[in-house]
This record gives C-alpha cells, structure tokens and sequence, in this order.
C-alpha cells in the first residue's frame, strides 16, 4: 500500500489534468477565450482549486490547452517556408491557417491577439512570422504574391477568417477552404487569376 499510493496520487493528478484541458479546449472552441476560470473547472468536475493549481493562470491554460495547434500551426509554416515554389509554399500557409482557424476559432484568437505576453505563444509568433516575411518576400520574388502585401494583410486574412468557425460542422472545412481561395485570390499578383474550389452551401436555398 505505501509503494501503490503515490502511484495512485500520481495517475489521479494526471487524470485532472487531462480532463481540464478536455475542458477548456471545448469550451474555448465554442465561446472563445472569455471563458471563466471557474466554468472550466465546473465542466472538468474538480473543485477551483484543483484548476489553480495545475494551471495557475489564464495564460498557463491557454498555453497548454492550445499545445497541440501550435505544433501543428508550426508545422504548416516550415512546410510553406520550406516549397521551392514561394508562391505555392504561401499559399499553402492560407489553406493550411485557414482549416486550424475553422477548427478551432480560439486557437487564432489567442495566437493573433489575447495573452500576447503568455512565453509559449510569444516565441512561436516570433518565430513564425520572421518565416512567414521570409516567405512572402520570396513569393514577391518570383512575382505570385501582390508586391504591396504586408504581414498585416495576413493577420487580417486570420481575423476575417474566425467566422468560418460559426458554419454548420459539416459545411466548416469547405468553408474555410473557400474562404482561403478567396483570400488567396485577392493576394495574388494582377493577371493570375484561378478557379475557386466549390461553393460550400452555407445559405438555405
């Protein structure tokens, strides 16, 4: 019994943590970043405290929470960045940026705005767009990309883009797609013009 206990301790901690961050996440994609501590704890079914002290601030559960889309939101720029092709490797940013975005609206907000000091997220950031301007100068380069275009154009294109998240689940990934080839469209040079993917139904007809 003395050995089992700690390991049991050990397993339990593990568990709240796991169900927290279940918690927040869900919560997070659904009502943004606004959401109270405490509704956190509520949904994961531990007491306030027990959130305090895994995650002692907002920042550290965001951080966490998000652990995941910041792999994966790192992963399509060093794919972009690294396309011989500028011009395509940037495109493949606004696609790729675009479906996380319709996944998952929170994750952008807190990457593009809220706790810009929370460490995680500032050192990606950094990073990402040293990448992404590096990116896109070689886009304007080769003469794909707009020569006008600057890094807040693409914040913008993030920004615009979180309202995909609110389309029917079945229609969000078209949606966003469309949205990117759209995006992507008003980005490219004069005289380059290519067909939009489908129209994702988000009307009622």
């Amino acid at each position: 019994m003395p050995d089992s206990l700690p390991r049991l301790l050990r397993s339990d901690a593990l568990d709240n943590r796991d169900r927290l961050l279940d918690a927040a996440r869900g919560l997070f994609a659904e009502q943004g970043l606004g959401v109270p501590m405490r509704e956190v704890a509520r949904r994961a079914g531990v007491g306030p405290a027990t959130l305090y002290r895994r995650f002692p601030t907002k920042q550290d559960l965001v951080g966490a929470a998000f652990d995941d889309e910041l792999r994966e939101c790192r992963a399509v720029v060093e794919t972009g960045a690294s396309d011989r092709d500028a011009w395509r490797g940037f495109r493949s940013v606004i696609v790729g940026i675009s479906e996380l975005n319709a996944r998952n609206h929170a994750f952008v907000e807190a990457f593009t705005s809220d706790f810009p000091d929370a460490v995680d997220f500032a050192a990606h950031r950094a990073e990402l767009l040293r990448l992404l301007a590096g990116l896109a100068k070689r886009a304007q380069d080769a003469g794909g990309l707009r020569s006008d275009f600057v890094l807040d154009d693409l914040v913008l294109v993030l920004l615009a883009g979180r309202g995909v998240s609110q389309a029917p689940v079945a229609t969000r990934l078209a949606a966003a797609r469309r949205f990117a080839a759209l995006a992507i469209d008003g980005l490219r040079a004069a005289g380059q013009r290519e067909p939009l993917p489908p129209r994702a139904r988000l009307l009622a007809s």
